[in-house]
C-alpha cells in the first residue's frame, strides 16, 4: 500500500534520511523503532507532506504522492496522528470530531441559502456517526466536555474517534502509547488493533517503548542512521544482535521484553 523508495532529507549539513526504503504491505499492524535520532519521525513528516524530500519517491495505493500538501495526502486516504494531541481545546469532544469529515457542503456559503436540506442530512449523518464512535470508545459521557480537559490518554482516544470519522485506507500514528497511564494504554491499544481488524485499516507506528510495538505490530521495521537497518517478526527483530546493538545496546541473552 505504501512504498517508500530511496528518500533522502537534508537539514543544513545534516542528513535525517538516507536512501531510505521500505514498504508497508495493506492490512499490516506495521511498526517503527529505532534509536533517538534514527530519522523515524522525519520520515513520518516527509512521507505525510510536511516535510519535502529532497529525492526519492513515495508512492501510496499506486500513485505518487511525493511532494503533495498534507491536506491533499489527507484527501487520497492516509492520515498521520501525532506524538502531542492537537486537539481543539476550547471545542467539545464532539465538535472535535464534527471538524473532521472533508467535503462538508455547509462549508460554502452559497450552499448555505441553496442546498439547506442537504447540509442538515449530512450534519445529521455526521452528528450520528459521530455519537456512534465515542459510544465505541466508551466517551459519550464527556461529549460535551471541552477537549483541553481531557487527560492525556483519552486526548489520544479523541484522536483516533476524529482518524474514525473518515474513510482512511492508512493511518501513520506517532507514539499512541506516550504519556499514557498503563490502564488507559491497554485500552488505547485495544482500540488499535480493533479498529485495523474490523475497519479492514493498514497502520504504520512510530514508538519507543518496546513492550508497545512488540504486542501491537507485525511486522517491525528498524532505523539506525536514516536508512532501514532490517525488518521482520517481533521474534525475529528481538533477537536481531545488530538491533541489539544499533537500538538496545544490549546483549541478546539480557533482552527480556
Amino acid at each position: 500500500m505504501l512504498k517508500v523508495n530511496k528518500i533522502n532529507k537534508h537539514f543544513g549539513g545534516v542528513q535525517a534520511i538516507c536512501d531510505c526504503t521500505l514498504e508497508v504491505e495493506k492490512g499490516t499492524i506495521t511498526g517503527l523503532i529505532g534509536p533517538n535520532g534514527a530519522g523515524k519521525t522525519t520520515l513520518f513528516n516527509v512521507i505525510t507532506g510536511f516535510y519535502k524530500p529532497g529525492s526519492g519517491q513515495i508512492h501510496f495505493n499506486d500513485e505518487d504522492i511525493t511532494g503533495l500538501q498534507p491536506y491533499q495526502i489527507f484527501r487520497r486516504g492516509l492520515f498521520r496522528t501525532f506524538q502531542i494531541t492537537r486537539e481543539y481545546k476550547e471545542m467539545s469532544v464532539l465538535e472535535n470530531l464534527l471538524l473532521i469529515p472533508k467535503g462538508q457542503v455547509g462549508e460554502r456559503l452559497w450552499n448555505v441559502w441553496f442546498k439547506a436540506k442537504t447540509i442538515a442530512e449530512q450534519e445529521q449523518e455526521n452528528l450520528d456517526k459521530a455519537q456512534e464512535i465515542l459510544e465505541f470508545l466508551e466517551m459519550k459521557s464527556k461529549k460535551d466536555m471541552p477537549a483541553k480537559h481531557l487527560p492525556g490518554g483519552e486526548k489520544k482516544l479523541l484522536e483516533l474517534g476524529r482518524m474514525m470519522m473518515v474513510d482512511l485506507d492508512m493511518v501513520l500514528l506517532d507514539e499512541p502509547g506516550a504519556g499514557i497511564p498503563p490502564i488507559l494504554q491497554n485500552k488505547v491499544l485495544d482500540y488499535i488493533k480493533k479498529m485495523s481488524r474490523e475497519r479492514g485499516l493498514t497502520l504504520f507506528v512510530v514508538e519507543h517503548d518496546m513492550n508497545v510495538i512488540m504486542n501491537l505490530c507485525d511486522p517491525i521495521i528498524v532505523m539506525t542512521d536514516g536508512s532501514v537497518l532490517t525488518q521482520g517478526s517481533p521474534e525475529e527483530v528481538r533477537s536481531d544482535k545488530r538491533v541489539i546493538q544499533a537500538y538496545l545496546g544490549q546483549n541478546p541473552s539480557e533482552h527480556h521484553t
